[in-house]
C-alpha cells in the first residue's frame, strides 16, 4: 500500500538538497567486466556484524549486476576525484572506469586508488524501498586512506562541494 502525505514531491526533492552527502562510486564486477555508479545515499548500519546500507535506483545499470554478483564495493571519492564522478553520470558501462586510476580490491572488486575510504561488501539483504533498492552489505574489507589531504567530495545543493575539517 501506497504511503500518502501531504508532501510535494518537488519540495521533498529540493529539501533533500540542503543534505551535504558524501558521493561514493558504488562498483561490482561480473565476467570480468567492471560495473558502477555513483551514489549519495550510503550509511552505516551496524558494527555486529559490520554492515552498511546503499541506496541504488533500480534503473541504474549497476542495480541488476550488483544483485547477481552479490557483491560491491563503496568508494568515498576525495574533493580531486570530481572527474570520478563526472565521468561515471556521463559514460556507460566499463567505459565508466576509463581515465581513473583502479586496482582490484583484496575481493577482487573495482577499488579506486587513492579513493578517502573503500569498503568491500558481500551482498547479504536486500529490501524494497519503492524506486530504489536498500542493500545491505557485511563489509569484507575496509581500507582507509588517510593521506588524502583534500577531504571527501560532497554533494549538497545539486552540486558539488568539498568537506573541509574544523579544529575542536
Amino acid at each position: 500500500m501506497p504511503i500518502r502525505n501531504n508532501v510535494n514531491p518537488d519540495v521533498f526533492s529540493y529539501a533533500m538538497t540542503c543534505f551535504a552527502s558524501g558521493v561514493t562510486a558504488i562498483t561490482t564486477r561480473e565476467a570480468g567486466l567492471p560495473s558502477g555508479l555513483i551514489a549519495t545515499s550510503v550509511c552505516s548500519l551496524s558494527v555486529d556484524p559490520v554492515t552498511m546500507l546503499v541506496c541504488v535506483n533500480k534503473t541504474a545499470s549497476a542495480h541488476d549486476v550488483i544483485l547477481r554478483t552479490k557483491k560491491f564495493a563503496v568508494n568515498l571519492l576525495s574533493a580531486d576525484q570530481m572527474s570520478v564522478a563526472k565521468r561515471f553520470t556521463s559514460a556507460r558501462g566499463a567505459d565508466r572506469f576509463e581515465s581513473a586510476q583502479w586496482e582490484d580490491g583484496r575481493t577482487g572488486l573495482p577499488t579506486l586508488i587513492d579513493a578517502v575510504v573503500v569498503f568491500e561488501c558481500s551482498l547479504i539483504a536486500v529490501h524494497d524501498g519503492f524506486t530504489h533498492s536498500i542493500l545491505v552489505g557485511q563489509i569484507a574489507n575496509a581500507t582507509v586512506n588517510e593521506d588524502i589531504a583534500t577531504g571527501c567530495l560532497l554533494w549538497h545543493h545539486r552540486g558539488f562541494a568539498q568537506s573541509t575539517l574544523w579544529a575542536a
